[in-house]
């Protein structure tokens, strides 16, 4: 008795089959689709982070620089390093306080002697920091700016978006604060004195 034998399978029927396929398909359009999703995931994170950032150190700025306002930084003797210690006081996570905050404090007559070079962002045109970091609380109802800086490392770059404007794929923020400094050195009590006995 014989056998009838399966024809052969050719290779043009064999990609026919393989075209018609379905099975697979959602993880190979996955495999497509997934970094260019993850991609722009993270990158909307890390913006958002870094606007977070941002906006911390921005208080930090106005809370730290009370203490030059109203004349307690003056009473306490702080120096750079000191009013430094103070503002990292406000900022305990996101940055590296230490080795990555740069604050610049400078005492102005009026606010009309503050340039717009006083209030730009201190980088050369390859990127890097130029800022000077000084530390001149200045007098009673003298106007005195506080700029803070901060290095801000990006990791998700190339998506058409890139905001970083530092060598090494970094943003520098900027927090700035300009007030006139309180009348701290003038005494403040205006009380009569008692009236004598008859």
């Amino acid at each position: 008795m014989s056998t009838l034998q399966p024809p052969a399978v050719t290779v043009r029927h064999k990609a026919r089959l393989f075209r018609r396929s379905r099975g697979g398909s959602a993880a190979v359009e996955f495999a497509l689709v997934a970094p260019l999703f993850f991609a722009l995931l993270f990158a909307m994170l890390e913006y958002a982070l870094m606007f977070f950032a941002a906006q911390v150190l921005e208080t930090a700025t106005q809370d730290t620089a009370r203490l030059v306002l109203t004349g307690q930084a003056k009473a306490g003797n702080f120096d750079r390093d000191t009013f430094k210690e103070k503002f990292c006081e406000h900022i305990v996570a996101l940055f590296d306080c230490e080795r990555g905050i740069s604050i610049d404090v400078n005492a102005y007559s009026s606010f009309g002697a503050i340039t717009p070079a006083d209030l730009a962002l201190p980088l050369d045109k390859d990127g890097n920091f130029t800022g000077a970091v000084r530390y001149n609380p200045g007098e009673q109802n003298q106007i005195v700016v506080v700029r803070v800086f901060y290095a801000w490392k990006f990791y998700v770059l190339n998506l058409g978006f890139d905001i970083t404007n530092m060598a090494g794929g970094k943003r520098l923020l900027m927090a700035s604060f300009a007030f006139r400094n309180e009348p701290f050195g003038t005494a403040t009590s205006s009380a009569s004195p008692p009236p004598s006995g008859s």
